[in-house]
């Protein structure tokens, strides 16, 4: 796991002291080491510890090291290949690189090292672009051809990591995080204001190849790009991986069950491929706990494992630590219990801010940048999380609506009202919102934005600057689309692809990487994920509301039953009402008159009243509150221009 950035400029040369605060910026992403890449389209490029290697360069590449797999010097990057024609900086792990090896030894590829980082160099050079299709694992990486003059551009999957890219003096700069690009002189500040938009009305905010900032975009998930050096402010990104949603599997439930079961345990193996020590973020759900206990299933009874759990003392209702307790027992793990408060949110909120570059959804993601403190603090540099299962296994309550529209489409109404009947009683779901959830995903798209315009003025919020919204002419259609006919199976690939967990990735790699901490999320495995999407939905949700059951089969004999049992979905929360109110001082100097004056996409005068609500502690309910004061805060540390 580490750091990268890089700069392909036509005309001039990369000055040092910029190529040194690209590395700079990126340091926390990898302590362990540095390396540099300068070369001047003539000559040998020239790679070196010292920036000083990047004088007169055209194209430079900048690596930071968060040394995880042969972290000797034989993983020094950029790394070159042995004719010197390809150099490569790479973020993340190739987590099937013992066997990719084995089969490149044979076809005749020579190794001098055991690092992934090096079986990643020797695929490219073996299969070129099609080596993607042969890659288990997280990735974004570069690599420079100085024979075509081209730079290939990559990113994972799923988008578990991350690499954002923007045109710089006519040129081409790329890095791993927002930041490390904004450092750059003359780089534009400028929001974009449909993202700023989605963001404050439907809380979306990291999906396709937009970010919060105008010239900043991200080379979007499963995709990869060639760039010419001699024109490289073209960048055509191409997909080369997508969901299959058409197929259905005809395992029946016990056979699916062992054969989730079998894929789960084999992707776990892979990611706990690691020359260091590896913890586990423990919140007690279904998820983490199966995370932790196949840990411990795999590793065995002597090997010391540690977890780390957010535990919310000071509010019974989403406080876990009964779970966590119970999970961490059954594993024998060394349990290590993180507390937040609303001290805290004054304290870090803003390096939470400056860790994530862009807006986002609840302050959930202090608690996870404390824990991952935590882990860096107890030695800990990889950690294993439950991230990505819930939106394959149709975890989340939202989830009920679209399986109930897909049962009425089948005109299954028996099934349907028992669904709706058990999921109620249950699950503690009102009934109402069941049948609102049902008729979201009956009424099509078109004419559900027509009946949101006609009831709602949907584009036109009463706290939102109309006149700011027209002049950058928002759309306001949304995002899901719901004429589509697999219904709640689309709404899961939404949710993966758009919607969900695209930030939730964010969220992990930023609050991680500022610990110098690599977290890796098994439930994000191609071969397994391919599979539980060709799962019967019935699989996942059954007719009592209960969600996750084949995984829940999958589990038994490994998790605790009472773990598997659960029929709630907490999830990982913090109390953010009570810590608004608590930090009532910090929310209202949050919305200063400059800051009123600075975010003219919000009404001025409905800011002054939400400043005065929450000075006398109201106001501090409802998601939209939370996200015009992280929006105020983060325009004032980034200097954004709206």
């Amino acid at each position: 796991m580490c750091g990268i950035g890089g700069i392909a400029l036509t005309a001039g040369s990369v000055e040092v002291g910029i190529a040194a605060t690209l590395g700079a910026a990126l340091a926390h992403r990898g302590p362990d080491d540095e390396g540099y890449l300068g070369w001047d389209l003539s000559t040998p490029p020239q790679r070196s510890r010292d920036p000083a290697v990047i004088r007169g360069a055209a194209v430079a590449l900048v690596h930071r090291r968060l040394a995880i797999i042969d972290p000797g010097p034989a993983g020094w990057q950029p790394m070159a290949s042995a004719d010197g024609r390809h150099h490569l900086v790479f973020n993340g792990e190739i987590y099937n690189y013992r066997e990719l090896r084995a089969t490149l030894a044979g076809l005749g590829q020579v190794f001098v090292s055991s690092s992934d980082t090096e079986v990643l160099l020797a695929a490219y050079r073996q299969w070129g672009a099609d080596c993607l299709h042969r890659l288990t694992g997280m990735f974004a990486f570069a690599i420079l051809d100085i024979r075509t003059r081209s730079l290939f551009l990559a990113r994972d999957r799923f988008g578990i990591k991350p690499l954002y890219y923007a045109v710089w003096r006519g040129g081409l700069a790329f890095a791993s995080e927002i930041k490390a690009l904004l450092g750059l002189p003359g780089m534009t500040r400028e929001a974009s204001p449909q993202r700023v938009y989605e963001y404050l009305c439907d809380d979306v905010k990291d999906y396709g190849a937009d970010t919060f900032f105008r010239d900043v975009q991200q080379l979007p998930p499963a995709h990869c790009a060639v760039i010419p050096i001699d024109s490289p402010a073209r960048v055509d990104p191409e997909c080369y991986w997508r969901l299959d949603l058409a197929s259905t599997s005809d395992l029946s439930f016990a056979e699916a069950a062992r054969r989730l079961r079998q894929l789960f345990l084999d992707s776990m193996i892979l990611h706990l491929r690691s020359d260091v020590p590896i913890g586990v973020a423990l919140s007690g759900g279904i998820d983490s706990s199966s995370v932790t206990l196949a840990m411990r299933h795999l590793m065995g009874p002597a090997r010391e494992l540690h977890a780390f759990g957010f535990v919310a003392r000071d509010a019974p209702r989403i406080n876990e630590e009964r779970w966590i307790d119970q999970a961490a027992g059954a594993a024998g793990a060394i349990l290590h219990k993180v507390e937040a408060g609303a001290g805290d949110l004054r304290a870090y909120i803003d390096c939470v801010i400056t860790a994530l570059d862009e807006p986002f959804s609840s302050t959930t993601l202090l608690a996870q940048w404390l824990v991952y403190r935590r882990m860096r603090e107890c030695g800990i540099k990889v950690t294993l999380d439950g991230q990505g299962a819930d939106e394959q296994l149709a975890g989340y309550p939202t989830y009920l609506g679209s399986r109930l529209a897909s049962l009425v489409r089948a005109r299954r109404w028996a099934r349907a009202w028992r669904l709706l009947q058990s999921a109620a009683a249950g699950r503690g779901v009102p009934m109402q919102t069941l049948l609102l959830g049902l008729a979201d995903w009956q009424i099509p798209a078109s004419l559900k934005l027509r009946v949101w315009r006609l009831l709602g003025d949907r584009a036109f919020p009463a706290w939102l600057n109309r006149a700011w919204l027209r002049e950058h002419a928002i759309d306001d259609r949304p995002l899901y689309d719901n004429d589509a006919g697999l219904t709640m199976r689309s709404h899961l690939a939404q949710t993966f692809t758009r919607t969900i967990l695209p930030e939730l990735l964010r969220y992990e790699d930023r609050t991680s990487m500022a610990h110098s901490v690599e977290s890796r999320v098994p439930f994000l495995h191609t071969e397994l994920v391919e599979f539980l999407y060709t799962l019967p939905e019935d699989y996942l949700i059954d007719d009592r509301g209960r969600s996750k059951c084949v995984f829940r089969q999958a589990m038994r004999g490994l998790v605790p039953e009472a773990i598997l049992d659960r029929r709630d979905k907490i999830g990982f929360q913090t109390p953010q009402p009570h810590w608004l109110r608590l930090a009532r001082d910090w929310a209202a100097d949050t919305i200063g008159e400059a800051s009123i004056a600075h975010a003219t996409p919000l009404d001025p005068r409905a800011l002054r009243r939400m400043r005065a609500g929450l000075a006398a502690g109201r106001q501090c309910q409802g998601a939209t509150v939370w996200r015009i004061l992280n929006l105020l805060r983060w325009a004032e540390l980034y200097s954004v221009r709206f």
